[in-house]
């Protein structure tokens, strides 16, 4: 297959899992989500009598329980990461619309840590400087 192909199979595939995410994640999420897996629980704790108890019976709901998280955990991050994604892409929309935006903080989430550092210890000095000249304001209109 040639390079162009295998992009596209790999679209298509990113395209299921992503809508294959958000449908399970918005169902796994919901109340009716929460009321399976409890149900799953209580049938669970039922037939603890049939099975007396046993070691098998215990390690069916560890197990299950492990293997449910385990997968929510891929299926919440790729929600998260889209979520993420689209905040940030609204957000680079509203700078690059604003002409007083400083258009530098288009794709901030890319910089290193050291740049981030960097811009955040900008803006705690214009945030020192902005609370200065608060208290200067409003200790002068309060001896009028």
């Amino acid at each position: 297959m040639n390079k162009q192909a295998i992009e596209a199979q790999e679209q298509i595939i990113h395209g299921h899992f992503g809508r294959f995410a958000a449908v399970a994640s918005g169902w796994l999420g919901s109340t009716w989500g929460f009321v399976g897996a409890g149900l799953v629980v209580v049938a669970w704790a039922a037939t603890g009598p049939v099975f007396h108890y046993s070691d098998n019976w215990a390690m069916v709901i560890g197990t299950g329980a492990s293997t449910a998280t385990f997968l929510m955990v891929f299926l919440i991050q790729n929600t998260q990461n889209r979520d993420s994604r689209a905040i940030n892409l609204k957000l680079n929309e509203l700078i690059r619309a604003m002409d007083s935006a400083r258009n530098q903080m288009i794709d901030i989430e890319r910089m290193s840590d050291l740049e981030l550092d960097e811009m955040q210890a900008t803006y705690e000095k214009i945030k020192i400087s902005w609370t200065e000249r608060q208290k200067r304001t409003a200790g002068g209109s309060q001896e009028k």
